[in-house]
């Protein structure tokens, strides 16, 4: 079995870039047809003050997904020159490439514009546990800058509980978590939002909602109309295709009822192998790595193996 950092170090050198200061927006070329893979892993040398919360929202990545790319590194001192993976290439979620997708296993969004063969990509704060974010399709309904709140009552009789009322109408501001510009969904009862909290992008930490960094809320508005198409989907595992290789990226499986187990992780990477329909029968796959992969949890596509029209074989045992 490969060790960590060979696995790392392999993800490495499909593509990255050294680079120190802020990234431009996540906006990446579509792949060719048939293929899945976007972006390119860079890598930074961290500053003193640097933490993971500052990196992240300079480069349009979430709180989680730079833990889980960067094992080890205190995440709010990563030390003066010390390397840190920013995770920013990606698989495509499968399905159609159409209006929005949202991941919530990686807690990121995909807006495909209509007409242009362009993605643009953002990390999100999703629903907490017990209030989780539903999986459903569904399609933005209204547009608002600048929204007045109105908490819920349920929302409200959670902070009067913990000694923190809440008015029944919290005008736009500062004070407002819902930043400068909201999403109405049709899936009543949940938006896409901005946010004037500084932390919380990339985590659990929601009523159910989706949170964004301002800026990037802010960029979709100029570009999604009313009535583009949303897809919420929560899958973990993604298989896809880049340069003639199957690639792998595995995130931590979100689950209200505990760990899941390591033979559920391993049935759910095979039952998303199996819908892709192109991989299925014609793959060589590296079961050693796969399982590596699966292990790590660490958000990067990982080649896995090579299509083969020779095998048909894919029902190995992972555990």
């Amino acid at each position: 079995m490969l060790s960590r950092v060979p696995l790392v170090l392999r993800s490495l050198s499909l593509a990255v870039s050294c680079a120190a200061g802020s990234a431009v927006a996540l906006e990446l070329p579509l792949p060719p047809p048939g293929e899945d893979i976007v972006g390119q892993v860079q890598v930074i040398k961290a500053k003193y003050e640097d933490t993971f919360a500052d990196l992240g929202k300079a480069n349009d990545l979430g709180y989680t997904e730079m833990v889980a790319a960067n094992p080890g590194v205190d995440a709010w001192l990563p030390g003066e020159g010390s390397d840190v993976i920013l995770p920013t290439r990606f698989i495509l979620p499968a399905g159609p490439r159409e209006g929005i997708v949202i991941n919530l296993a990686e807690y990121r969004m995909y807006y495909f514009p209509k007409g242009r063969n362009v993605v643009y990509t953002y990390p999100l704060g999703i629903g907490r546990e017990g209030w989780g974010s539903p999986i459903t399709n569904t399609a933005i309904t209204a547009k608002t800058p600048n929204p007045a709140w109105y908490p819920p009552k349920s929302i409200r009789e959670e902070h009067a509980a913990e000694g923190d009322p809440l008015p029944t109408v919290v005008a736009p501001g500062p004070n407002n978590p819902l930043g400068p510009f909201k999403f109405t969904l049709g899936t009543p009862g949940y938006l896409i939002h901005g946010s004037n909290k500084k932390f919380g992008i990339g985590m659990r930490v929601s009523h159910g909602c989706f949170r964004m960094l301002n800026n990037n809320v802010l960029e979709l508005a100029g570009m999604a109309p009313v009535g583009t198409k949303l897809r919420i989907i929560n899958e973990p595992y993604k298989f896809g295709v880049s340069g003639g290789k199957v690639y792998l990226e595995a995130h931590a499986p979100l689950d209200d009822h505990g760990e899941p187990s390591l033979v559920d992780k391993h049935t759910a990477v095979i039952n998303a192998l199996l819908k892709r329909d192109d991989l299925v029968n014609q793959l060589r796959l590296d079961w050693d790595v796969v399982r590596e992969v699966v292990a790590a949890e660490d958000g990067l596509p990982i080649e896995i193996a090579v299509p083969d029209n020779s095998v048909a074989s894919t029902a190995l045992p992972l555990n």
